[in-house]
């Protein structure tokens, strides 16, 4: 069975906005991720969010622990500076030019309870590792990120040369044909919403799709893999965004 399971091909999985989540896409678009609360309340207001909904929002995302502020400026947390991170490389991942070989990680560490199982596995799969047997993790090994400080203590690395034909290998461990065709209806779904609450829900879904991509070598993907389109229109669209932002926070100091 596929590692990272996803929607079936052409399913659009759109989630319903919410203060918090417009707030939250709102920062992670911006470097650095950092709002004074009067621009977020003109940024959310093409939403329908209104000032005392956000405030109350604001409010609850610092008691949280999403947010941090500094007299009326909020800012994202260190947990939510990762997922920015996550997020920036998904959308720009960094590849190296693939010679064959494979990444492997084998995990070691025994003894560990179901929580901190669950979590090595949630960390394996945002490296865009797939599991190809219980505890044996695999990808080309075409892919530069950082690794996780602990990973050494409970994993051995390797690289291989599995003897299994490469393409076929990677559309046992992934949904290629199901993430393609997703990726197709985000594509199409996008280009055709007009309204800013509509744009916002279809780009976020798109990002959602991003992160998961095991960003393959060209040689083992489907033909007509969406992925660089995905990429270049969500890209602009955080660019619009931004400068949306920007552009107001002007007209605020000109005013």
């Amino acid at each position: 069975m596929p590692n990272n399971p996803s929607p079936q091909a052409g399913e659009v999985e759109l989630r319903p906005l919410s203060a918090r989540s417009v707030v939250l896409s709102l920062l992670l678009g911006l470097h650095p991720p950092e709002l004074p609360v009067k621009d977020l309340v003109r940024s959310v207001e093409p939403f329908g969010i209104s000032g005392s909904t956000l405030r109350a929002a604001l409010s609850r995302m610092v008691a949280a622990g999403d947010l941090r502020r500094a007299d009326t400026v909020y800012r994202l947390s260190d947990r939510l500076l990762e997922r920015q991170r996550r997020q920036d490389e998904a959308v720009h991942p960094e590849t190296l030019p693939w010679a064959g070989d494979w990444e492997m990680v084998v995990v070691t560490a025994t003894g560990r309870g179901p929580a901190e199982r669950a979590e090595l596995r949630t960390e394996l799969t945002r490296l865009r590792l797939a599991e190809l047997r219980e505890g044996v993790w695999l990808r080309p090994a075409n892919l530069r990120r950082p690794l996780p400080d602990g990973l050494g203590q409970v994993a051995e690395r390797c690289t291989a040369r599995p003897d299994r034909p490469a393409r076929e290998l990677a559309a046992s461990l992934w949904p290629l044909d199901g993430w393609s065709g997703t990726g197709h209806a985000l594509l199409a779904h996008a280009a055709r919403v007009r309204q800013p609450s509509d744009r916002f829900t279809a780009f976020a879904a798109v990002v959602r799709h991003l992160l998961a991509d095991p960003v393959l070598p060209a040689e083992l993907l489907p033909p007509d893999w969406p992925g660089s389109r995905l990429r270049a229109v969500y890209a602009d669209y955080r660019q619009e965004v931004a400068d949306a932002v920007r552009a107001r926070a002007q007209e605020e100091q000109t005013a």
